[in-house]
């Protein structure tokens, strides 16, 4: 199934997060400028993802042997507002991060190579992989409701290091691998 991720240049206005925050006029990132900040993205069947032969050859290819569901929303998860904004605070793994959108959507923020923001919206069907050591970030959209499956290379990790981390080996690694100039603290 081919569908290319929705991805746009965030505006510089700081209110609602589940807004779209579109510039204007809207500037579009194509899944080939996402691919080379490192971030990779596949277009799956959401409805048949206990038996998907594409979804067990990208866990068997990527090595990732451990996965969980998560459905994100303030019915289903204790101090809610809390986690949303933690998960919005500005950060990168050790590790990469991988989510499969199986329900409704969400974004991922991430930094480009110029610090600009870009706005990538996940809706059920979407697998998403972050490279470790990408600055980025995560909430809702307005439907207020997600459910993912987190995919995970061995035990599951969710360590965040919020920003800065230029020093961090994952941050060096990821400038390495995908260029960027150094970016300053926020």
């Amino acid at each position: 199934m081919a569908s290319a991720i929705e991805a746009w240049f965030m505006d510089d206005i700081h209110d609602d997060p589940q807004l779209p925050h579109h510039r204007n006029p809207q500037e579009f990132v194509s899944p080939h400028y996402l691919a080379d900040l490192g971030v990779l993205h596949w277009k799956l069947n959401p409805d048949k993802y206990e038996d998907d032969e594409e979804l067990d050859k990208i866990r068997a290819d990527r090595g990732y042997n451990y996965i969980d569901l998560l459905d994100l929303c303030p019915e289903k998860v204790e101090n809610y507002e809390q986690k949303l904004k933690n998960f919005y605070t500005e950060h990168i793994h050790a590790d990469e991060e991988i989510r499969y959108c199986l329900e409704e959507s969400g974004y991922f923020d991430i930094r480009d190579k110029d610090d600009r923001w870009i706005r990538v919206w996940i809706k059920a069907g979407d697998l998403i992989i972050l490279p470790a050591g990408i600055y980025h970030r995560f909430t809702l959209d307005t439907s207020n409701y997600i459910k993912l499956m987190r995919l995970f290379v061995g035990e599951p990790v969710w360590t965040a290091f919020n920003r800065p981390q230029e020093e961090h080996p994952a941050r060096q690694s990821y400038k390495m691998n995908f260029g960027g100039t150094p970016v300053k603290a926020h």
